[in-house]
């Protein structure tokens, strides 16, 4: 097993599970030789789901976990009462060395706890961050934070800045990444207090490329490749991303259906357009990592598919394999404590 990338996925959590996380994790297998998967939740369930599949027995361990953690629970209390759940069990399996990586598409919020409490955090970090690939005209963009730090501080938003340019340049590969702030425009006195806070400090930093103010509508056209921001302006830019992009398609299904004219003209095109939108498809990109924790944490969308399942896997096996986490620390981290941290 120490050949492998060790991956502990939670087989209960999202809105297909287990069935998608399941197929998922078959599909992953065999599409990388070099991953092992520790399949947590409810054993009777997850065997009658493979039985019949054809995977490599020897690269999957069934865990089995008795609860399961919903989106109904409060997540803080969720991971410490139910102790024997499948996301408690799988990153617990981080914490005890077992496996490199935890995949969830359940509850957003018990990842969050449950990754900074069980797995924690590198020393230094003073918070982790929600960081999802968002597809762009140029390529793909890193939102951080999108989900964890509704209250940040301008410190906080420097170490994301930091750590999405670590991810940026060495798991997608883009060199000297440009690092913009979100703001409501882009003259540097603009935006609210944790803004204009955060604007000089992000100039003094070194080793990050800033580049200043991004607005919200120039994100899609791939104007920078980290886009800096606290959870609750950046999982609203998220949200509006995701929805317009299900509009847009709706409205260009309806036009190229509303007539024989548009039908002849969709079917001639039709290899084209697929191919073009393919690469806008964000769930092609899997899951958005936490970064800044021991371990690697990496959720998945609430409704993803076996598909998005197996590509989040892929997804956290070459995280592992970059050491994205190492470098993270080498670069971010420090000797101080997490409550150190903390007071500043």
């Amino acid at each position: 097993m120490d050949n492998y990338v060790r991956i502990a996925v939670d087989a209960m959590g999202g809105d297909n599970a287990p069935a998608a996380v399941v197929q998922g994790c078959v599909d992953a297998l065999a599409q990388d030789s070099g991953i092992y998967i520790f399949l947590t939740g409810d054993e009777q369930q997850i065997k009658a789901l493979l039985s019949g599949k054809k995977y490599d027995e020897s690269r999957l361990e069934i865990v089995h976990a008795s609860e399961v953690i919903t989106n109904d629970e409060h997540p803080a209390f969720a991971i410490k009462k139910k102790r024997d759940s499948s996301m408690v069990i799988a990153q617990r399996l981080v914490r005890e060395g077992k496996a490199d990586a935890f995949l969830s598409a359940g509850s957003t919020g018990a990842v969050l706890v449950g990754g900074q409490v069980l797995i924690g955090r590198i020393r230094g970090i003073q918070r982790p961050a929600l960081a999802p690939l968002m597809p762009t005209l140029q390529g793909v963009s890193l939102l951080i934070d999108c989900g964890a730090n509704v209250d940040a501080k301008p410190s906080n938003l420097v170490q994301f800045a930091q750590m999405g340019s670590i991810y940026m340049e060495y798991y997608v590969g883009i060199k000297n990444p440009r690092v913009a702030i979100l703001n409501i425009g882009t003259e540097e006195a603009k935006g609210n207090d944790l803004v204009r806070q955060t604007y000089p400090l992000l100039k003094e930093c070194s080793g990050i490329n800033f580049i200043g103010s991004i607005e919200a509508r120039d994100i899609p056209a791939g104007k920078a490749d980290v886009i800096v921001c606290d959870a609750f302006a950046g999982n609203v830019a998220l949200k509006m991303y995701e929805g317009s992009a299900i509009a847009i398609m709706s409205l260009l299904k309806k036009t190229l259906t509303k007539s024989l004219k548009t039908k002849i003209g969709a079917a001639l095109i039709y290899k084209d357009l697929k191919s073009d939108l393919k690469e806008y498809d964000a769930s092609a990109y899997g899951g958005a990592p936490l970064l800044g924790l021991k371990g690697l944490v990496v959720k998945a969308h609430g409704s993803a598919e076996a598909k998005e399942i197996r590509i989040a896997i892929t997804q956290a096996a070459n995280f592992v394999r970059k050491d994205i986490t190492g470098k993270i620390s080498a670069a971010v981290g420090s000797s101080q404590t997490a409550e150190e941290s903390d007071a500043q």
